[in-house]
């Protein structure tokens, strides 16, 4: 997922989107105590999804500041 993917959708996905991505780490943080997980990569790559969506959302929020002032 990239940031452009992410600029076009709304707030409601972008926020349904990040509630994905957590539900994912959570599941994956399982698999790697149980050692049952195959790919150590994909953790890494869920945190900078995660941080790119909230970054997105935060953007958002502060110009919708801005314009209120």
């Amino acid at each position: 997922m990239n940031a452009t993917q992410l600029g076009t959708m709304d707030d409601a996905a972008l926020k349904k989107q990040l509630d994905d991505l957590y539900h994912e780490l959570f599941n994956l943080r399982f698999q790697r105590a149980a050692g049952q997980m195959p790919n150590f990569n994909r953790l890494t790559q869920i945190k900078r999804d995660i941080a790119r969506v909230k970054t997105v959302l935060r953007e958002r929020v502060g110009a919708e500041e801005a314009k209120a002032k």
